[in-house]
């Protein structure tokens, strides 16, 4: 096996350790180029070794050891075809867009019913999949060597909105049998579905030609095949945006985006770098996101069908969706931190999709505080109800940390000049960038029938 890792590519995943020991004899032992031998980098969690359940999924037990290559394939297969739905309408593709890195699609996600196309409505916003390659499994216990190893940083890593799945092969697994989503009631009617379909024969080149004779190593077979296209380099985290030609010294900023990155890393000023670190560490190029868990208090979305319940919270760390901490009252409200790279790309933002402008949402980073009517609903005696998405209980949870709290006061609107600058800065996090002097075309993407991706 080959795995080639540029400048600023690290797997610090345990899940990704076991991957690698049982993808460790894939290749063809005779011509085979040497393998790219990696350090592992420091552990980014308490917990660093791969639980018990994660060394038995990686567990040998195919008749045919599969390669990275033939895996790839078939898991981008898999990832754009419909059929892994109950409906038969919905991709993993359909809702993690390729075009808009790996996320949704500015105008949302529709399916037919009926003989009408009706928007597909789910709890959460629907995250981006680039750059999931080092999010550590889920801790409540996280010490941070760049910042302060005795300090105990709280909840960090995970994969979904809660950090409820440890795993990239976990997260591919929860969509499949969401009843909002994918919509699968059971393994065996995924695995149905995959042998009598197109990528059969993929599936048993790739895995063995007894694959489908137990319904539990075929499913194990998708899982692992989806994983390892997540983890594909250049389609999932290729590190090419301008920001980081701009780090290997092969791009300038221009005066805008160098004074929306000042401001951006800025204690005082956007404080933005707290949770989501724009620097190199340990020779890895920046995540833009801490993988913590944290509380920000973001307004109530009228728009999703669970909210009509006045009574309906999502708790995000302590529930609903996920339910061994729902005791811990102290994690009730706390979502992940994502990734900042491809932002301007989105159109939804935050766990419940509250806002679909991202000049909106700078907004509420700094005016959360210092001007709460602008984002919360009055109550009949003319109070604001601030942070009407969270139980008065948890209301301490929320985080006030600049630029929220005493740091927001007496603050008005960013100057559109400087608002202007953020948005500049924050558009260099976007991949593709093309270097003038250089261009390069862009590559095909292989799927198990040879054509491009998208094609099955």
């Amino acid at each position: 096996m080959t795995f080639l890792y540029q400048k600023g590519h690290t797997a610090s995943l345990s899940a990704v350790a076991a991957l690698l020991l049982f993808l460790a004899g894939c290749e063809p032992k005779e011509g085979a180029p040497p393998a790219v031998a990696v350090a592992p980098p420091p552990p980014t969690a308490a917990k660093s070794h791969p639980p018990a359940q994660q060394s038995a999924f990686y567990a040998d037990s195919f008749s045919k050891r599969p390669t990275v290559p033939e895996m790839t394939r078939l898991g981008r297969s898999l990832f754009f075809d419909p059929l892994l739905s109950a409906s038969g309408q919905l991709a993993c593709a359909t809702c993690h867009d390729p075009k808009f890195a790996y996320g949704p699609p500015p105008k949302g996600v529709t399916i037919h019913a009926d003989r009408k196309s009706v928007p597909l409505v789910i709890a959460r916003a629907i995250p981006s999949l680039k750059y999931l390659q080092t999010v550590p499994p889920f801790g409540e216990h996280h010490y941070d060597e760049a910042v302060d190893e005795s300090v105990d940083q709280g909840p960090t890593g995970g994969h979904m909105w809660d950090g409820r799945a440890d795993t990239l092969h976990d997260q591919a697994r929860l969509p499949l049998f969401s009843a909002s989503e994918m919509a699968n009631t059971s393994a065996e009617q995924i695995v149905a579905v995959v042998r009598r379909g197109a990528h059969a024969q993929c599936v048993k080149s790739t895995f063995g030609d007894d694959v489908f004779d137990d319904n539990e190593k075929a499913f194990k077979a998708v899982l692992m095949a989806l994983e390892v296209f997540q983890q594909s380099p250049r389609e999932f985290y290729p590190y090419d945006s301008k920001y980081d030609s701009w780090l290997r010294g092969k791009a300038q900023l221009s005066e805008a985006e160098t004074r929306g990155l000042k401001w951006f890393n800025d204690p005082h000023g956007g404080n933005c770098a707290n949770c989501h670190p724009s620097q190199i560490r340990n020779g890895s190029f920046p995540q833009f996101t801490d993988f913590g868990l944290i509380a920000l208090g973001v307004p109530r979305n009228p728009a999703l069908a669970a909210n009509k319940d006045s009574s309906y919270f999502d708790l995000g760390l302590c529930g609903p969706q996920r339910t061994e901490l729902k005791s811990k009252g102290e994690y009730c409200g706390l979502f992940k931190a994502p990734s900042l790279r491809n932002v301007t790309l989105r159109h939804t933002f935050f766990h419940n999709g509250v806002y679909r402008d991202l000049r909106e949402v700078v907004d509420f980073y700094v005016e959360r505080d210092s001007h709460p009517e602008k984002f919360y609903p009055k109550s009949k005696d003319g109070q604001v109800n601030k942070f009407d998405d969270l139980p008065a209980q948890y209301h301490n949870n929320v985080n006030t940390e600049s630029p929220f709290g005493e740091e927001s006061a007496g603050r008005g609107p960013l100057p559109k000049k400087q608002l202007d600058d953020v948005m500049a800065f924050l558009a260099t996090l976007t991949d593709g960038y093309q270097d003038p002097k250089n261009p390069q075309p862009p590559a095909s993407d292989p799927t198990c029938s040879g054509g491009e991706a998208g094609a099955d």
